[in-house]
């Protein structure tokens, strides 16, 4: 491994060694790298995942698997962003809110259980791009060794390839909620719409990447750029009408550019709209 990663990893190390630390855990490549890590220096080490109206049911049975893989203490919780009025209302503020109660709750867990550390995986890529729920993080206390390292998405990869983890390659994963444009109310029946149709989808045409966006009655669906062949038969669209028409949607179509990081945030136009800190 390249020795400017390793650098890095030490850096990561010196954050965690000899702690007690409770990893918030998606199953993802990011959160599952910072368990491998932690396990090497930490006295104990609990992944911590999140169930919630908010997170596709795959997710939560993938990060079961990984966390049986990784061999870690893991337990899941429930939380349901979905009762805090100022996320339901969808500004572009709407992470913020979420991750500031949600850590919160993980900082009274991790005080209940004795642990020192509550740690995630947001990592150097993403301070480059609309992640207002850094904040909170910041504001609870929340680790990012990641981010205290400089370590980057591709880096993750590299490392997680090294270790041999079966995620390494795992496409990015985002909470429902990112399928709904900024100012329209997030609906449990609108969560539950968009996960049928991008678990159906990826059932009938086996993508890896997909976003099913949901604009009112409109469903705009975005496949990962090399996968967009995949799509494109009579059959296929046929059938992905019918059923999207069948869980609500009155229109569907197909976004031409493909899936790219952030596509609801094209709006913004590079506002400032994080809180403020006080």
């Amino acid at each position: 491994m390249d020795e400017k990663i390793v650098s890095k990893i030490g850096t990561v190390y010196s954050v965690l060694r000899g702690k007690t630390v409770m990893v918030a855990f998606s199953g993802g490549v990011d959160s599952s790298v910072m368990v491998s890590l932690a396990k090497d220096v930490c006295r104990k080490v609990l992944a911590i995942t999140v169930d919630s109206p908010i997170i596709p049911p795959e997710e939560k049975e993938n990060a079961e698997r990984v966390a049986r893989e990784l061999e870690v203490e893991h337990t899941v919780i429930w939380f349901d962003s979905l009762n805090d009025p100022q996320f339901v209302a969808n500004s572009a503020n709407r992470c913020y809110y979420c991750k500031k109660k949600l850590f919160q709750n993980l900082n009274k867990i991790a005080e209940e259980r004795g642990y020192e550390l509550v740690v995630e995986g947001s990592n150097a890529s993403d301070m480059l791009v609309h992640r207002p729920g850094i904040l909170a993080l910041r504001e609870e206390g929340i680790l990012s060794p990641y981010i205290i390292a400089g370590i980057t998405k591709e880096e993750i990869r590299i490392i997680a390839r090294d270790r041999g983890l079966s995620v390494s390659n795992q496409p990015s994963m985002a909470c429902l909620a990112t399928r709904i444009p900024y100012g329209e109310v997030i609906t449990y029946e609108k969560l539950r719409r968009v996960a049928e149709s991008e678990r159906y989808i990826k059932q009938l045409v086996g993508v890896k990447v997909l976003r099913v966006r949901s604009h009112g009655d409109l469903a705009r669906i975005e496949v990962g750029k090399e996968e967009r062949e995949k799509i494109f038969s009579i059959e296929i669209l046929d059938k992905i009408v019918e059923k999207l028409k069948e869980l609500g949607f009155k229109y569907c179509t197909i976004d031409a550019e493909g899936y790219r990081t952030g596509a609801m945030d094209e709006v913004l136009k590079g506002k400032t709209t994080i809180p403020t800190s006080k």
